[in-house]
Order: C-alpha cells, then structure tokens, then sequence
C-alpha cells in the first residue's frame, strides 16, 4: 500500500458498530470501500453497557447465542428510598451482547461484501484538496502511507479528529457529556433476563446507575452522571460506594471509564467528501446514553448515500444523509433530550414518589409510556414530546 498505489471510492475511519455497518452497506451498494480500524483488533476494547432492542439487531444481523449473553424480559427500576418496580417487557425485548463477538461478525459481513478491513491503521490526517477531503494519510505497522477517495465516512468516536480536521463543529461542551464508568462483576446475584437501573442524588446524579447481567452470575455494573457532577464528585466514587453497599463480595474482571456525549445530533455531519457516524456525529439517545442500534442506523444510511453518490457520480448526494437521519432518528433524539432534560433533575422525592405511584399500576399494564406520564405529570408542556416519542405521532 504505497502512496496512492491504491485508491478507494469510501474509506470508513473506525471498526465499531456504526463503521461496520457503514462499510458493509458501502461496499453492498458497489462502492470499493476500506474500513481502517486503529486497534489491533476489532470490538476491543468494550466501552459499552452492551445492551440493545431486539429490533435493534435485527435491523441489521440475525440473533446468535455465540454473541449473545443474556436475553432481556423486564426492565427492574429502584428509587432512593430503595422502592423497587418492576416492568414487563415482551418475552425477548432485548439482549445482553458480548461486543467483542458482535463488533466481529458486524465487520465479516462487511469483509463478505467486499470491503477491505485493516487493523492497527491508526488515520492521522485527511487529504484535503481545495477544503475537499480525497483520502487519508494512515500509520500502519511503523510506516507512512496515503490512501486516496472519493468520500471518507467518519466513524472515529466522539473526539473525531476526522470531523474536526474537514472543519465540521465536533466539540462537545462538558455539560452534554455524561462521565461514565462501568465493572465487568462476577458472583453478582442478579435475574439474568432483568436490566437493573438505579436513580438518585446519593447514586448517580443528573444519571443513573445499571445493571446488565451477562450470564453466570457476572454482569456489567456502570454509572453515568453530567460533567458538572463529575467535577464534585466522580463516578468511580459513586461506583466504588454502590458496589461496596450492594456486591461486597464481588469480584471485578474489568473495568472501564469514558465519556459518553448525551446531547442531540450535530447541527452538521457532512462537509464535502465526507460524513460522520455513530458517537462522531452525536447519534447517542440523549435520553438512555444507548448508541449502539443508533449508530448502525447512522451507518447504515451512511454506507447506502455514499454508494448512491459513487454511483451516480455525484458527490453531492451525500447530503441527503443528513436528512435521511434526522427523519429516522434525529428529529426522535431532539424530543428524547427534552425529556431527559425534564427528568435528570428530578429530586430524590421525586423519584420516590414516582416509584411509588407506579406500584399502582397492574403489573401487565406497566409500559414505559405510562411510567414518562406519571414522571412528567406536573410538566404538561412534556406531554406532547412523551406522545411523540412513544406512540411516533
């Protein structure tokens, strides 16, 4: 691969879920596509609470236990005073993934449909030509080299370089970022099919707190609070005290820290020759912290607008994405930040007296639209968003 020897129609730049899937649909639509990934292998490391819809999956890869550790029926909720509720779901809402397994199989079907995957290509520029971006400049096994495009998708997380060398607005105020930190927990007693979620001033302020299980007694414990509460407090402390109080005889397998961006999706995801995906381009809930079905979303309509622009030999088309996305999602992630900011702030009393009120509910009539409609019952401005979001008007 030497300067320019080898020339591309897309370069994907990062091997997680959103780039994946944006190479596949990429190279699935005709483009030649190469998908650079800077670590030396794919799905590693796990920064992630690996839980995601089952509609989410299946948008995108049939549901194999190899990649699959538990599968969700209830949703299990815990207010300050320790109010416990809990929520039916469908007999196989959700899963529990193993992302190292996952982000694998993501990335062989887009190798099956003709993208190039390299590892340990750490991309440290772009090619820039008259403010266009043509390529990238990519370190790879100690050298220097230059590859050549006609697009460049953007799937480098929430720092983006990409985004930010091509002149596209990617900072992220530290008040839309949630500090978060999550254990991979063994001899944790949990239901297997539950996912755990804990609120509260004491726990995870302007937050919450989780509990994915992950088979055999093992499960992914994290917590995410705003920027500013970090700054007071951190999240390891809040962490450390809640395992402590709850799982002292836990052992810890692993354990990670990052940031995750809550916030709506960026104003702009495209400049010329070039698009962002998934965290790059803000495609997070704003509400749950969730990105992994979002930003295969993202990927997707990603990897099919490039292949369209390639084959009409236009590289216009590639603003279409822009729209593409805020109808599917974004105008969706606009209303859930609403909401979010209607609900982090709630106090401890709150919280309690919501717990309390939807004990009240028959068990099988409990859904999460009735739980946002006695959360918000005293701000019917929300109301309007809560019908939005949850029954799509």
């Amino acid at each position: 691969m030497k300067k320019f020897e080898i020339e591309y129609d897309v370069i994907v730049v990062g091997g997680g879920p959103a780039g994946c899937v944006a190479a596949r649909f990429a190279a699935e639509g005709g483009a030649k596509t190469l998908l650079l990934e800077k670590d030396k292998e794919i799905g590693i490391p796990v920064r992630c609470g690996e839980a995601i819809s089952k509609e989410g999956v299946e948008e995108f890869i049939v549901p194999n236990l190899k990649w699959i550790r538990a599968k969700i029926n209830k949703f299990i909720f815990t207010s300050p005073d320790s109010t416990t509720v809990e929520m039916p779901l469908s007999e196989e809402a959700g899963y529990v993934l193993d992302r190292k397994i996952f982000d694998n199989e993501l990335a062989r079907l887009a190798s099956e449909a003709g993208a190039d995957v390299i590892t340990k290509s750490y991309v440290d520029e772009l090619i820039l030509e008259d403010g266009i971006v043509k390529g990238v400049g990519i370190r790879y096994l100690g050298s220097k080299y230059y590859v050549k495009s006609k697009i460049v998708i953007a799937a480098d997380g929430v720092e983006s370089r990409a985004g930010r060398w091509a002149g596209l607005e990617t900072a992220c105020d530290f008040r839309d970022m949630e500090s978060c930190v999550q254990v991979v927990a063994t001899n944790v007693n949990i239901d297997q099919n539950a996912l755990y979620f804990y609120l509260g001033e004491k726990t995870a302020p302007t937050g919450y707190l989780w509990i994915f299980p992950k088979g055999d007694n093992t499960a992914n414990i994290g917590l995410g609070i705003g920027g500013k509460e970090n700054k007071k407090k951190s999240a390891k402390r809040y962490l450390d005290e809640f395992l402590q109080k709850n799982f002292p005889n836990a052992s810890i397998l692993n354990f990670t820290v990052g940031g995750v961006p809550c916030c709506p999706t960026l104003k702009k995801i495209v400049a010329p020759g070039i698009m962002l995906v998934g965290d790059a381009a803000r495609q997070v809930n704003p509400l749950s912290g969730g990105g992994i079905a979002s930003g295969m979303i993202g990927g997707k309509l990603a990897g099919i607008t490039s292949a369209k622009s390639i084959k009409k030999n236009d590289l216009n088309i590639i603003y279409e994405y822009e729209q593409l996305w805020r109808a599917r999602l974004g105008n969706r992630h606009e209303i859930f930040n609403r909401l979010k900011e209607g609900i982090y702030n709630f106090t401890d009393d709150h919280f309690n007296s919501i717990a309390r009120d939807f004990l009240n509910i028959k068990y099988e009539e409990r859904n999460l639209y009735k739980l946002f409609m006695i959360a918000l019952k005293n701000k019917p401005t929300l109301f309007v968003d809560i019908a939005k979001a949850f029954l799509r008007i």
